[in-house]
């Protein structure tokens, strides 16, 4: 069993109602998932979906509505397992959240408990001790909050702590934007962007209780948030959300103590979960679960946000502990086929894949394509450019040539989204992100073909008459399929738009010859940034670097890909000493590079 992240699911559409810009946006999401084992059976909840996916092996999943009774317009689920049953909730700014529990995911009933105060990214830990903890946070302004609670009536037993506040100028991971690189504004350039925004919306009575979410918005603090708890071998890990959900660095950060409110401590290898490359970035605001063979894994939410900043997906990773207790997540190669470990297997978290991308910069040909949007746009291996067809025809085609024929194991096809602009199909609703999801079943449709010589062409899979809507769909073939040429075409999407994909992403058995070592040198510009610059590409091979960092040479933890070679890494922590790798791939396969160490400063 194979998987390919984002997970092959369906996403459902959004109608926003997007204030900041008078427009109803729409685009897919689903986001902040909390994903449980429960009864030998995995469940993954994430926001805006209306349901959940279920899955007994953690690679193929289906989707199941939930009751219309649970709070699925307000964000951020949190799904544990508290003895027999499964307790529910989720976030509503300015008014009590109930929770909701369970002996029955998929058929209830839900008995409702009455809440007793409002939060924002809730989070509850049931302890070995029978005692119950809660966590919660989610603003730019105020930390991540914990208290103990009642077991039998989930009410509040104590004050609420302060656990975990940002520190943006000593943690480069925490602060804002693209690569990790704003840092905050003063409060009078707050308030004067403030002032304009709100300027800007004439009519528009805006409720006190939302204003400091608006300072927040031009603030580039950044939000700690998406609380989440483990304990393993005694210790508490607390883990926590940073650097915002639109850009290419949210991830998540954990800190560590030997009690369930603290004090807490952040782990030396911080952050704990960061993927800022790659064909679809970020990896922020999940959870962490033990599967039925004993082996860790992170799920997490990635970034497009390209028609809407709340455009996202759900990734999935192979995470751990390491001898010294520290938690790690394994993001290297974190968008490629990964093989999926049998029941009972224990699995090594930081095995290599053993695909390598086929389709990097190939030549792709198209039926029609608007301007700007080419078809040399679905293998950049980047989810925010794409090729759009003319028209919804089912004549368009997209057709891909390797060039040479190759043993292809897995085509992963990307659907993406273009500013669609159509009549809100239902009812606006919900508090915070006023919004409609859509109830209706859609779908995606394609026929996929391969060819060896571009003349006669086979059918890899045919979906011209599926019943489902999954936009970013994985094919496998373990055994192999010999191909030169992949082509696309008979594509139906929802809404009939024209067919728009982001990645027709190839990968297969290495064939040739490994990259070279690469040489690299490396900057500490500040205490929390690093500029590495990379051997070129022409001269090593390669068709891409893997560069990973850590405290240690083995514990190289963190992770950028990149097809450039001069790189800026913004997650650095001040006073940390770094040591740094660089790894070179290309068709052939993965060649491990030498270990430098950055100086302090």
């Amino acid at each position: 069993m194979y998987f390919c992240n984002p997970i092959n699911v369906n996403y459902r559409y959004q109608f926003n109602a997007d204030q900041r810009k008078n427009r109803i946006a729409v685009c897919r999401e689903a986001a902040d998932p909390s994903m449980i084992c429960f009864h030998g059976v995995y469940y993954l909840f994430a926001s805006m979906t209306l349901g959940v996916w279920v899955s007994r092996d953690l690679a193929h999943w289906e989707n199941h509505r939930l009751p219309d009774e649970l709070p699925l317009y307000d964000y951020a689920p949190d799904v544990r397992v508290l003895g027999d049953y499964v307790y529910f909730c989720a976030s509503r700014r300015g008014e009590n959240c109930d929770r909701y529990r369970t002996k029955d995911v998929l058929s209830g009933p839900y008995e409702k408990i009455e809440g007793t105060f409002d939060y924002w990214d809730p989070n509850l830990f049931a302890d070995d001790d029978g005692r119950v903890y809660f966590y919660w946070g989610c603003s730019n302004e105020t930390p991540i909050w914990g208290v103990e609670l009642d077991p039998e009536t989930m009410l509040p037993l104590g004050q609420k702590r302060e656990l975990i506040a940002a520190h943006p100028k000593q943690r480069g991971y925490e602060r804002v934007g693209e690569d990790n690189s704003r840092l905050p504004k003063s409060d009078e350039e707050i308030e004067a962007a403030t002032q304009r925004f709100l300027q800007s919306q004439p009519g528009v009575e805006v409720p006190p209780q939302y204003l400091p979410m608006i300072r927040g918005m031009f603030s580039d603090k950044p939000y700690i948030e998406g609380a989440w708890m483990d304990k393993f071998n005694g210790a508490y890990y607390l883990q926590y959300a940073f650097g915002g959900t639109q850009y290419n660095t949210y991830g998540d950060g954990v800190y560590r103590s030997d009690s369930p409110l603290g004090p807490f401590v952040p782990a030396k290898n911080n952050p704990y979960s960061y993927k800022p490359g790659g064909f679809l970035p970020g990896a922020g605001h999940g959870s962490t679960m033990e599967d039925l063979s004993g082996n860790l894994w992170h799920t997490a939410t990635m970034r497009i946000s390209m028609n809407h900043d709340f455009e996202r997906r759900v990734g999935l990773w192979p995470a751990g502990l390491d001898e010294d207790g520290e938690l790690f997540c394994n993001q290297r190669f974190g968008d490629w086929p990964r093989k999926m470990p049998r029941a009972g297997e224990k699995a090594d978290p930081w095995a290599d894949p053993e695909w390598m991308l086929l389709s990097y910069k190939k030549k792709v040909t198209a039926s029609s394509f608007d301007e700007a949007k080419g078809p040399e746009n679905a293998a950049d291996e980047n989810v925010q450019t794409w090729w759009r067809a003319k028209s919804s025809g089912r004549d368009e085609w997209l057709c891909m040539d390797l060039g040479k024929v190759c043993d292809v194991r897995v085509v992963q096809v990307n659907f993406a989204d273009d500013a669609i602009d159509i009549p809100v199909p239902g009812k606006i609703r919900g508090t915070t992100q006023a919004r409609y999801i859509e109830e209706r079943q859609t779908f995606t449709r394609y026929l996929l073909e391969g060819s060896a010589d571009g003349n006669h062409f086979t059918v890899i899979e045919d979906k011209r008459e599926a019943q489902t809507d999954l936009s970013h769909d994985l094919i496998i073939r373990e055994q192999g399929e010999k191909l030169r040429y992949l082509r696309l075409s008979s594509m139906e999407v929802p809404y009939d738009q024209p067919p728009c994909i982001s990645g027709l992403r190839v990968f297969g058995m290495p064939e040739g010859s490994a990259p070279e070592k690469p040489a690299f040198s490396i900057r500490r510009t500040t205490p929390l940034d690093l500029e590495v610059e990379i051997e070129k590409k022409e001269k090593t091979g390669a068709t891409g670097y893997q560069i990973l960092w850590g405290t240690d040479p083995d514990k190289l933890y963190h992770s950028r890909m990149c097809f450039e070679e001069h790189v800026r890494i913004g997650a650095l922590v001040e006073g940390e000493s770094y040591v740094v790798r660089v790894d070179a791939f290309n068709e052939g396969g993965i060649t491990e590079g030498n270990c430098q160490t950055t100086e302090v400063l």
